[in-house]
């Protein structure tokens, strides 16, 4: 996932603000990381480089 995706991302429950966790990153992207918001306290993995924003229930 590429970092500046985050200026666009919102938290698909609530809307609110989300913040980024990296865990591993390579030269160009996120490869591992998490994606919190911190008005509902939901956190959305990334993994391979990809974002999982499905809500907890439907993932």
């Amino acid at each position: 996932m590429k970092r500046e995706l985050m200026d666009i991302l919102a938290c698909p429950v609530c809307k609110g603000d989300l913040v980024l966790n990296v865990m591993e990153e390579d030269d160009t992207e996120v490869v591992k990381g998490i994606i919190s918001c911190n008005a509902c306290n939901i956190d959305y993995p990334i993994d391979d480089g990809i974002p999982n924003m499905l809500p907890p229930e439907n993932r």
